[in-house]
C-alpha cells in the first residue's frame, strides 16, 4: 500500500475504533465526576487560590476537590484560612456541580438553552437520581432544580441575616450563600474553623441549617411524589415516600436520644449543658449524620457515642439525596425481611405492598459491599497508620458514608490531615466508591441481567 493511502486510512480508522467504545451511561457520570476533580485539583492548585507564600501540594489539592464533589465535607486544609476566596468558591462550585451531579446540571443548561433531550441522555438522568423511570425524568429534573433554587436561595438569605448581626454585610452574604450551598447539598464545608460550634445555642443557625440538610437528605423523588399529589396527578403517596418519611423519623428521634443517654454524664460535652441544649445538641447531630456539620467537640464525645453515631454514618440519607451511605431504605428493607424471616413470612411486605426478592438481595448485597468496604479500609489504614483504630474507622466510614464528620487533627482539620499520602489516597478511594459505588452496582445489577435456560437442582444447606 502506498505509504499516502496507508496514512490516510490511519486516521481514519483510529476514528472508527473510538467511535465504535461505547459506555454506558454511568461510565460517562462517573467519569465526567473525575474529570471535574482532577480539574478542580488543577484550579486549587493555581497561586491565587490559597495565601501568598502558601504552595498546596497536589494531594492536598486532589484531597480537597475529591471531598467537595464527593459532597463529604473532610479537609486537610483548613478551608476559611488556608484559601482564599477564590479557592473557596472553586469549592463552592464544586459542591454545586457535585451535589445536583453531572447529569442533572447539564441537563438542566440544555433545557435552559431550548436543546432537545435524547434517549441517551434520559438514560444518563435516569440512573444519575436513583431511578430507572425514564419517561417523567425532564419533568423531575424542572422539579430538582426550582427546588434546589428555592430552598437554597431561602437559606440563603436567612442565614445572610443571621450572619449580619455578627459581621460586615458583604461577609454576611457570603457566608450565607457558602453555607446555604454546602447544607443543602449535605457537603459539611465551613468557612469556621470549627465547624458551627461557635452558633451551637443558635436556634435560627441550627434551625436553618437543620431543615436545609434534611431536605436535602430525603431526596427529590420524595418532593416530586409530593407535588403530583398536590396536582392531583396522583391520589396516594407512594411506598418510596412513606418508607423514607417513617424511617427518617425514626433515625432523627432515636438517634437524638440515643446520643443524649450516651452523652449525657459526659463533663466534656453534655453535662455543663441545660437539658434543652442536650437534646438540641443531640438532635443537631443526629440530622448531621449525612452532612457533617458539628455543634461540640465529637473527639471528646465517649466511645459509645461515636460507634453510635459510626452506625448512623453507615445508614446515611435517602436514594436520589445529597447524602451518602447505604440509604434509608435499605436499612428498612434488610429489618423488615429479617422480621418477615423471623415470623415465617414468604412474602416481604411494607405498607400493603410486597418487596420483590431481586430489591431484597440488592439490598442485602449493598450492605455488605458496604461493610466490606469499611473493614477493609479501615484495615489497611490501622496497618499502615499509627493511629487509635476507633478514629481511624470513624474516619472510613464518614468517607464511605459521604458525610465529613471527623475526630479531627486538633488544628481545624480532619483526622485525615494526620495521615501519610497513602493514607490520604485510601481515603480518598472510600470518598469516591461511597459517592458512586452504589451507582455502579446498581447499573451492573441491571445490564448483566440475563434469563438461565436451565436450572440446577435445589440442595440444602444448614445455617446458623
Amino acid at each position: 500500500m502506498p505509504l499516502l493511502e496507508r496514512s490516510q486510512t490511519a486516521p481514519s480508522s483510529l476514528r472508527s475504533r473510538l467511535a465504535s467504545i461505547r459506555l454506558l451511561p454511568g461510565q460517562v457520570v462517573a467519569l465526567a465526576a473525575a474529570a471535574l476533580i482532577f480539574i478542580g485539583a488543577a484550579l486549587l492548585m493555581l497561586p491565587f487560590a490559597t495565601p501568598d507564600g502558601m504552595q498546596l501540594r497536589f494531594i492536598d489539592a486532589l484531597f480537597t476537590a475529591t471531598s467537595a464533589v464527593c459532597v463529604t465535607g473532610l479537609i486537610v486544609m483548613d478551608t476559611p484560612h488556608e484559601f482564599t476566596t477564590f479557592g473557596q468558591l472553586i469549592i463552592l462550585l464544586l459542591i454545586q456541580i457535585g451535589g445536583l451531579g453531572y447529569a442533572l446540571l447539564a441537563t438542566i443548561i440544555l433545557l435552559a438553552l431550548g436543546h432537545r433531550i435524547g434517549l441517551r441522555d434520559r438514560m444518563m438522568l435516569a440512573e444519575t437520581l436513583s431511578t430507572f423511570d425514564m419517561a417523567g425524568s425532564i419533568r423531575y429534573v424542572k422539579i430538582v432544580a426550582i427546588a434546589t433554587v428555592a430552598l437554597e436561595g431561602l437559606g440563603f438569605l436567612f442565614l445572610a441575616l443571621r450572619f449580619s448581626q455578627d459581621m460586615p454585610w458583604g461577609e454576611a452574604l457570603y457566608s450565607g450563600l457558602f453555607h446555604s450551598i454546602s447544607a443543602f447539598n449535605n457537603a459539611g464545608f465551613a468557612l469556621f474553623s470549627d465547624s458551627l460550634i461557635s452558633y451551637r445555642t443558635d436556634l435560627s443557625v441550627n434551625l436553618i441549617v437543620t431543615v436545609l440538610v434534611i431536605l436535602g437528605s430525603t431526596g427529590f423523588i420524595l418532593f416530586q411524589d409530593a407535588w403530583d399529589n398536590l396536582k392531583g396527578r396522583r391520589f396516594r403517596l407512594q411506598t418510596h415516600t412513606k418508607l423514607v418519611a417513617v424511617v427518617t423519623l425514626v433515625i432523627l428521634v432515636s438517634g437524638t436520644l440515643g446520643i443524649t443517654i450516651l452523652e449525657w454524664n459526659n463533663p466534656r460535652t453534655f453535662q455543663p449543658l441545660s437539658i434543652g441544649e442536650r437534646l438540641a445538641t443531640a438532635h443537631f447531630h443526629a440530622m448531621s449524620r449525612t452532612a457533617g456539620f458539628t455543634t461540640i467537640d465529637i473527639s471528646a464525645m465517649n466511645d459509645a457515642t461515636l460507634y453510635f453515631l459510626l452506625l448512623l454514618m453507615t445508614i446515611g440519607g435517602s436514594p436520589g439525596s445529597m447524602s451518602g451511605g447505604i440509604k434509608t431504605t435499605t436499612f428498612a428493607i434488610i429489618w423488615v425481611t429479617i422480621w418477615a424471616v423471623l415470623r415465617r413470612r414468604q412474602d416481604i411486605e411494607i405498607f400493603h405492598r410486597r418487596i420483590s426478592r431481586e430489591l431484597v438481595v440488592r439490598a442485602f448485597c449493598l450492605a455488605i459491599l458496604a461493610f466490606t468496604a469499611i473493614t477493609v479500609f479501615t484495615l489497611v489504614l490501622a496497618f499502615t497508620e499509627e493511629r487509635p483504630f476507633l478514629s481511624i474507622m470513624f474516619e472510613v466510614t464518614s468517607a464511605m458514608g459521604i458525610v465529613g464528620m471527623s475526630l479531627g487533627d486538633g488544628d481545624g482539620r480532619s483526622f485525615s490531615a494526620l495521615f501519610t499520602d497513602f493514607g490520604k489516597l485510601v481515603i480518598i478511594a472510600s470518598m469516591l466508591i461511597g459517592r458512586f459505588g452504589p451507582l455502579l452496582i446498581g447499573l451492573f445489577a441491571v445490564y448483566t441481567t440475563t434469563t438461565p435456560r436451565y436450572r440446577f437442582p435445589e440442595s440444602r444447606v444448614m445455617i446458623g
